[in-house]
């Protein structure tokens, strides 16, 4: 059995040009050159209904919901890049973290996020970067089980941070990016040890 930790990398955005998901692969990049195996999915290829509890009860998880959930089962990290909607996170990720969180027959309560452990970044166009939004998540997250690092990052100014091969202009802002991504890489590596 290995002991490589294994890392769930994504944004909340879906759009196609989304600089939150630049951001996040950065981070990705990072936590593989550090020794995790990384698998990065993009939200828009898992489409979910909002959740219902009525739809729920009718018809049971949605398919891309179950997907999702054995993903993060199969996974100890998470690197969430999450754009920032009107202070707060997208309305794509609460959805997603809605539905996955609910348990199936014999389930434990929130057992797809359970004592995870996870990074989060953001990146806005905007002066803070996204950062109001991170608070949102950090909570939620919190209050779902997972173990966020105090390590997170919010990139300001987005338009023009990012270099046409989605790496940052600035190497600073750079690192600051892939010492997130290897920090969870390390604490990961020592859980899983």
């Amino acid at each position: 059995m290995s002991n490589t930790p294994k890392i769930l990398a994504f944004s909340g955005s879906t759009r196609t040009g989304s600089l939150n998901k630049q951001l996040v692969k950065i981070a990705a990049n990072a936590a593989r050159n550090a020794g995790a195996e990384v698998t990065y999915i993009d939200l828009r290829d898992f489409p979910l209904p909002l959740y219902d509890g009525d739809l729920e009860e009718a018809e049971g998880m949605p398919e891309n919901a179950r997907k999702l959930k054995q993903m993060m089962l199969e996974h100890q990290g998470l690197l969430i890049a999450s754009p920032e909607y009107n202070s707060s996170l997208s309305g794509v990720l609460k959805n997603m973290i809605d539905w996955v969180s609910r348990p199936e027959a014999n389930e434990p309560p929130l057992v797809a996020f359970s004592d995870k452990v996870a990074v989060i970044m953001s990146t806005s166009p905007g002066g803070l970067g996204g950062l109001r939004g991170l608070v949102h998540l950090r909570s939620i997250l919190g209050n779902i089980r997972v173990i966020v690092l105090p390590d997170q990052y919010a990139l300001p100014n987005a338009f023009q941070a990012f270099n046409e091969d989605g790496t940052l202009k600035d190497i600073k802002q750079q690192q600051t990016v892939e010492q997130i991504g290897s920090k969870l890489a390390t604490v990961l590596a020592k859980l899983v040890a």
